[in-house]
């Protein structure tokens, strides 16, 4: 909202992902001691992903850029920074790490909220003009027979339907 400001009382619903949980360890059934339970944010286990990605596997992406650059014959990417190759020579693991950022975020954390209304205009959307009659006749026959509408409303959508 464009118009919304510090004094409007913005509100909102944190992703589940920031709110802590509660989790408790219990030990081996040999060992009399008692269960250790301990608060955390599920957020906290996702930076524990990304960091160990981060310190593992990323540094893989300068290899990778070695190895295109041997394969063509190439010495550095550019010589915006004198002595230090290109920005690309600086950005390899970045690059690297910022695809895992991307598909890590779509993959386990976005929350997707998608209503009744929004999965039937995508699917509906993809129909062509007649099929889209035939999805409605076939709707009113499906309610009319199920009882939820009366039959009068079942002949009036399919005789719109018929119009066309």
């Amino acid at each position: 909202d464009l118009g919304s400001s510090i004094l409007t009382g913005l509100e909102c619903d944190p992703n589940p992902v920031f709110l802590p949980h509660t989790y408790t360890i219990r030990p081996p059934l040999l060992l009399h001691s008692a269960p250790f339970t301990f608060s955390v944010a599920p957020m906290q286990f996702h930076i524990l992903v990304f960091a160990s990605f981060a310190s593992l596997i990323a540094p893989f992406g300068g290899f990778f850029a070695s190895g295109l650059k041997r394969t063509f014959k190439v010495k550095d990417f550019g010589e915006s920074i004198p002595g230090h190759g290109g920005i690309t020579d600086r950005m390899d693991c970045q690059f690297i790490m910022g695809l895992f950022a991307f598909m890590y975020y779509q993959s386990f954390i976005a929350v997707y909220k998608a209503s009744v209304g929004s999965v039937i205009e995508m699917a509906v959307q993809g129909l062509s003009p007649d099929e889209q009659v035939e999805v409605v006749r076939g709707l009113a026959k499906y309610l009319v027979g199920q009882g939820m509408v009366r039959a009068e409303v079942g002949e009036c959508l399919a005789g719109i339907a018929r119009r066309r």
